[in-house]
This record gives C-alpha cells, structure tokens and sequence, in this order.
C-alpha cells in the first residue's frame, strides 16, 4: 500500500477504491498506509463472505468501511453489494481489522435475518 500512495496513480486509485470519508479518516490515521491496507482488507472479506469477489458489477468503492481506528468498525453497502447482501438475507456484517507494520488483515462474519 505504501508503493501505491506514493505511485503516480494513487489519487486515482484512492478514487475509485475509498470513499472520501474513508480517505480523510485514512489520511488523518497514525499510519495512511496502514489505514488504508486495513480498509482494503475489508473490502476484500466482505465481497469473499458475499461470495462475489470483485465481480458481477461489485466494486470496493459500493463498500464503505466506517470507524475503525479507536471505534468499533462497520460496513455499509452501496448498489450491488447491497443488492447481494439482501438476497443473501444479510442483517448485520461484522466486521475486525487488525494491521501491523508489514501486513493488514480483516474478518467479515455475515448474519442472516430469521
């Protein structure tokens, strides 16, 4: 993540992945690449849980990770993301990040209604 913020290319990418809530959050972080690696991550669990991957018109910028960093972090669905997680019957995502210097990581566990 830190080659690719410091790429010539990461305005745009940091466009097309991340939210501009995610970006300031991310920027305003201890560590932006660290931040940044750990939201990634989470977007990548939530589209494997959905069964998707970064397919079928699901994109990492329909997947907002909110709070994180001190707070409890969460998942909110745009589009097609959310059109999959209601026909999934999805009530609640949960969600865990974790990130070190070298590596970020993140667990997505989807709850179905009854």
């Amino acid at each position: 993540m830190e080659r690719t913020l410091r790429s010539r290319w990461a305005q745009r990418f940091l466009a097309r992945v991340f939210s501009a809530g995610e970006i300031t959050a991310c920027e305003a972080a201890a560590s932006p690449p660290q931040a940044f690696a750990a939201r990634f991550a989470a977007k990548e669990a939530v589209v494997k849980a959905l069964g998707t991957g970064f397919s079928r018109g699901i994109t990492p910028g329909q997947i907002i990770v909110l709070g994180g960093d001190r707070s409890q972090p969460a998942v909110k669905l745009l589009g097609k993301a959310h059109v999959r997680a209601q026909a999934l019957n999805v009530g609640t995502i949960h969600l865990s990040l974790t990130h070190t210097p070298n590596t970020a990581a993140a667990s997505v566990v989807l709850e179905t209604r009854e």
